[in-house]
């Protein structure tokens, strides 16, 4: 993770984003490696450059088809991107090219580009591909003097195609690219790998097993160290991080260890580049020769390879795709000759713009880049016998399991006593609490539900009865993982602090439900796995309806009254509409929206998909919409309606809630440490300061710990959402994509920004 350093807020004049495009032209080419999501930015990309009046091309066949020219290079409509979301790889195609390494090959390039007035390129590629792009701009001016002496451009020619724009999008499954936190496919990686990791420890503890997988990733560890975290393996290998001399002894010990201790299952992840203290490579052979010729186990190697590339890519990446893509083309329209090129990046949970050659030479400098997980750093209260509760409220969701995983084994790392809380509060009012072990959470990272049992019910009722169990348990700290009523949970103990001593303990609140809902934190564990259940289902919805043509759906999502889920999965499934709470609309904007698609029916585009979040409006409902829908859409097209209800719950976690709630739960307990240091007086623990009570959110680019009671102010508790949601900003992309003439808010867009190294200074 790289700090940043923001180098401009300039505010955007007040302009007209429909016409920043008019007599400018935009190519977008894809190349290098494919990685799941690129056709989520193509899309992005046309769609928004079309949307400004710009001309849109597509090069196919990556830098070869620039070089090609001719039918390689195309004018791209609206309905050519279309059903394009949910394919893997790049629809546009992709290939190495030889040709646009030497000049003579970027000549050409050059003067297929001058001939049809494109000066504005966005690449869609890794590092390789991007720095072409850059070296492809820096001697710009010396190719078209070059092909005007040559006779093969005129200098009017020359004069237009002055200068060219270039912006990057990093798409490459390795997350190999400094600057950015995702790139571009690594998501959808993460997905097939732990699926295939999900399958294999079936069989594998069935028989008792040892099994060795092997990912992709030759100078990059990121898909193998998520990997491991997400599946809870018990060793990893990355190139970044060669292991200790003697680390064969070390992991035969930690596998025999799991054994003795009931463990039916090994689980070993390789990185394909991974490699000794002296540089020698370490492979899965080598691996399963130890453990089979030491310990005699059954042993299985499983080598992934490009089965990690394939597949239809994650809503993460769906929306990321969408979200770059249009911050690309606001990039490439506000450039001047003297901005540089530009990579779009995400921090934490927001789109940046970063100055290209400044990413690409960090990605080369940094060798050791993942040097985290350090748990010697970590304040040990050894043999201070503190216990920490943790427990689970509200609605089950996936991830649950794995922020609890995490924070049993964060704490007993700690040196605390860690008790488990059976079905919430209830369970803290009637003693159902009992000591919960390292191995007792063995294999809960890819379990969905809530292996603790969770319930609805707040304390304040039985705010006695749990202070006594408080004291009778000698709980010092406690974490609550779970939804709105979690957080709401979390303010009454604050408020019985005046009155119950017993509750003057630490708190920290861990948001986790699919409805996204929670105050402090954009994210919460639980909301990724629905999104993605959702897009599926949405994939499935639009391929029956693209096989009988002239068919609308309506399909119900969940949320309360957050429209969190409708939104972003009807950006990640090419959705018409979503109909949401936080937005008010009226009959005319539901005649609009049948207007809208009856126009579409004319197109080539002959189905439509309409998303309605289950509390957006308690008199249009899914039934009367439905009714709507298929009495004005009589003759042109008809309608089906979907409630996809609970199954939007359910199901194992994906890789990004896996990672999340691995580091919320961690995190939590390391904090809970620390403020139990400071709490700490005169042999007892007391604590009643407002900043003792948190949320660990994540907020724009950093995981934050805020105050309950802060964060009152912000929280509308009549229908259980917070007063400002982040996602709120990206609905009119989504409009803006499904072709509604609406205007796109372009002061959010982002400035240029450096990147900068650990230590604060500026790369040079």
């Amino acid at each position: 993770y790289l700090p940043r350093l923001n180098m401009s807020k300039v505010l955007h004049p007040t302009r007209d984003p429909t016409k920043m495009g008019l007599g400018k032209s935009i190519a977008v080419l894809t190349s290098g490696g494919d990685a799941q999501g690129m056709n989520a930015a193509v899309r992005a990309t046309v769609r928004v450059g079309l949307y400004t009046g710009a001309k849109v091309y597509f090069v196919h066949e990556g830098y070869q088809g620039l070089v090609d020219g001719g039918e390689n290079i195309c004018s791209a409509s609206w309905e050519s991107v279309s059903m394009m979301l949910q394919l893997g790889g790049t629809v546009i195609g992709s290939a190495r090219c030889k040709d646009f390494q030497t000049r003579e090959g970027r000549m050409k390039a050059a003067c297929n580009l001058v001939k049809l007035g494109i000066t504005n390129l966005c690449v869609i590629g890794g590092d390789g591909s991007l720095t072409g792009a850059n070296e492809f701009r820096t001697e710009w001016s010396g190719l078209l003097a070059d092909l005007v002496r040559a006779g093969k451009i005129s200098a009017e020619e020359a004069k237009k195609s002055s200068h060219l724009n270039i912006v990057g999008m990093v798409g490459s499954i390795d997350n190999d690219f400094c600057g950015t936190d995702m790139t571009i496919g690594t998501d959808s990686a993460l997905h097939r790998i732990i699926e295939v990791v999900d399958a294999i420890t079936t069989t594998a503890q069935s028989h008792q097993r040892t099994f060795i997988l092997e990912v992709m990733g030759r100078h990059c560890g990121y898909l193998a160290l998520v990997s491991a975290l997400a599946c809870g393996a018990d060793w990893v290998f990355i190139p970044e991080m060669p292991p200790d001399e003697g680390w064969e002894d070390h992991l035969c010990r930690r596998l025999m260890d799991q054994r003795s201790r009931g463990s039916r299952l090994n689980v070993i992840i390789v990185a394909e580049g991974a490699i000794s203290r002296d540089g020698k490579p370490i492979t899965s052979d080598q691996i399963k020769k130890l453990v089979t010729d030491r310990l005699g186990f059954d042993t299985r190697t499983t080598i992934l390879g490009h089965v990690q590339r394939g597949g239809t890519p994650s809503a993460f990446d769906r929306i990321l795709g969408s979200r770059m893509g249009v911050e690309a083309v606001m990039a490439l329209l506000e450039a001047t000759p003297d901005t540089p090129a530009c990579v779009v990046s995400l921090s934490g949970n927001q789109a940046v713009r970063l100055p290209l050659m400044e990413c690409v030479q960090v990605t080369k400098d940094v060798t050791a880049a993942m040097a985290q997980g350090k748990f010697e750093d970590a304040i040990k209260l050894r043999g201070s016998n503190i216990n920490v509760a943790v427990m689970n409220i509200g609605a089950p969701c996936a991830g649950m399991n794995a922020a609890v995983r995490s924070a049993v084994k964060m704490g007993i790392i700690q040196g605390h006593s860690m008790l488990a809380v059976h079905d919430g509060f209830d369970g803290l009012a009637h003693g159902q609490i009992e000591p919960i072990t390292w191995t007792s959470v063995s294999g809960w990272t890819g379990i969905g539900g809530s292996m603790l049992g969770t319930k609805r019910t707040l304390p304040g009722k039985m705010m006695e009865e749990v202070s006594l169990n408080i004291a009778k348990y000698n709980i010092h700290a406690l974490v609550i993982i779970g939804g709105f009523e979690a957080y709401v949970g979390g303010l009454e103990l604050v408020q019985a602090r005046e009155k119950y001593e017993e509750v003057c303990i630490p708190i920290v609140v861990i948001p986790a439900t699919v409805s996204n809902n929670v105050p402090g934190s954009d994210f919460s564990i639980g909301a990724d796995t629905a999104l993605n259940t959702i897009t599926s289902t949405c994939d499935r919805i639009k391929q029956s309806a693209a096989g009988t043509k002239r068919r609308v759906f309506i399909v119900e999502t969940m949320g309360g009254y957050c429209g969190y889920l409708a939104t972003m999965a009807g950006l990640a499934a090419g959705a018409d509409a979503a109909y949401i709470f936080e937005e008010k609309f009226t009959i005319r904007d539901l005649e609009a929206n049948v207007e809208h698609l009856l126009g579409k029916m004319k197109t080539t585009v002959k189905r439509g998909l309409i998303l309605r979040n289950e509390n957006c409006n308690s008199n249009y409902t899914t039934d009367f919409i439905f009714s709507l829908y298929s009495e004005e859409g009589k003759g042109v097209f008809d309608c089906r309606k979907n409630v996809l209800g609970h199954m939007q719950q359910g199901g194992t976690p994906t890789p990004f809630d896996r990672n999340f709630a691995t580091k919320m739960g961690a995190k939590s307990v390391l904090w809970l440490t620390e403020k139990l240091k400071e709490c700490y007086r005169h042999g007892r623990i007391f604590a009643n300061t407002p900043d003792s009570a948190c949320v660990l959110g994540m907020k724009k680019r950093a995981l934050n710990f805020q105050p309950l009671a802060d964060l009152k102010a912000d929280t509308d508790f009549e229908h259980r959402i917070p007063k400002t949601q982040w996602w709120l900003k990206i609905r009119p992309i989504m409009k803006i994509l499904a072709k509604y003439d609406i205007k796109l808010d372009t002061y959010e867009h982002a400035n240029l920004e450096h990147v900068v190294n650990k230590t604060g200074s500026l790369k040079k």
